[in-house]
C-alpha cells in the first residue's frame, strides 16, 4: 500500500472524501473511530483530499451536523465510521434502517423509543459503497473483516440513515463502516484490533470506495 500524502495546498479541483467518526459514549474514555478520523484527515487518499469530523454521539445533533458538513464540502464519496465493541474485525453495513430505539442514553442523555430518523421516509437505503469488495480488500491484507446486515438502533444507524437520506437523489457513493474496539494485545479475551491497523483498514476501505464503481459478486449474507 503506498503512503499517505499530506495535501497542504490542495487543489479546490481535488474530489473531497468525507470521514466521519463518533465522540466517545457510554462511559468510554475513547472511541476508535474519532482516533482513525483524526489520523487520516488531511491525507490523500486515491486522489482525493479526506475531510475528517468527528461527530457528536447525540440524536439529532449528529444528523444537523453531517448536513451541514454535505453541504460545505460537497463530497464525492462519504464513509462514517462507528464503533462496534463486541466485534472481532471491520464490518461496512449494507443497510440503514429508520429506526431509533436506544438501548442506553446517548451524550445528551436522550433515549428515543420505537421512532422514526426521518418521519415519513422509507423504511430503509441500501449502502452505496462496493461493501463486498471492501470486505474482500480488507481479507487480502490478512485484516478481520466481514458484511454487516444491522448497524443497530442507536446514534450508528441515525448517522448512516440521515446519511444516505440526504443523498438519495445525487450521485455520492456512501455508507457506513462499523470498527471493533482499540486494543493493545488482541486475544479471545479482548476482541478487537489494534489502532494502526484499524487505520490501514479503514485507508484500503476508502481507496475501493473511490476506485470501484460496482460490488464484487460474491456471498456476503449471514445465518443470523
Amino acid at each position: 500500500m503506498p503512503p499517505l500524502l499530506s495535501l497542504s495546498a490542495t487543489s479546490r479541483a481535488t474530489p473531497v472524501l468525507l470521514l466521519t467518526g463518533f465522540e466517545p459514549f457510554g462511559g468510554a474514555s475513547s472511541n476508535p473511530s474519532q482516533d482513525i478520523v483524526r489520523a487520516l484527515d488531511g491525507k490523500a487518499v486515491a486522489g482525493h483530499r479526506v475531510a475528517g469530523a468527528v461527530l457528536p454521539c447525540v440524536f439529532g445533533t449528529a444528523r444537523r451536523e453531517l448536513n451541514a458538513l454535505l453541504r460545505r464540502h460537497r463530497p464525492a464519496v462519504v464513509v462514517c465510521l462507528g464503533v462496534a465493541g463486541g466485534r472481532a474485525g471491520v464490518t461496512p453495513e449494507r443497510v440503514a434502517i429508520n429506526l431509533e430505539d436506544a438501548r442506553i442514553p446517548d451524550n445528551s442523555g436522550a433515549q428515543p423509543l420505537d421512532r422514526p430518523v426521518i418521519r415519513g421516509g422509507p423504511a430503509a437505503y441500501w449502502s452505496t459503497l462496493p461493501v463486498k469488495a471492501i470486505v474482500a480488500a480488507l481479507e487480502r491484507h490478512g485484516i478481520p473483516a466481514s458484511v454487516s446486515h444491522s448497524a443497530g438502533t442507536f446514534v450508528c444507524n441515525h448517522v448512516f440513515y440521515a446519511l444516505m437520506h440526504a443523498l438519495r437523489r445525487r450521485r455520492v457513493r456512501a455508507g457506513f463502516i462499523h470498527v471493533p474496539a482499540a486494543v493493545v494485545r488482541p486475544g479471545p479475551r479482548a476482541p478487537g484490533l489494534p489502532l494502526a491497523l484499524q487505520i490501514r483498514a479503514v485507508t484500503l476501505a476508502l481507496e475501493v470506495s473511490v476506485r470501484r464503481r460496482t460490488d464484487l459478486r460474491r456471498t456476503g449474507g449471514s445465518e443470523h
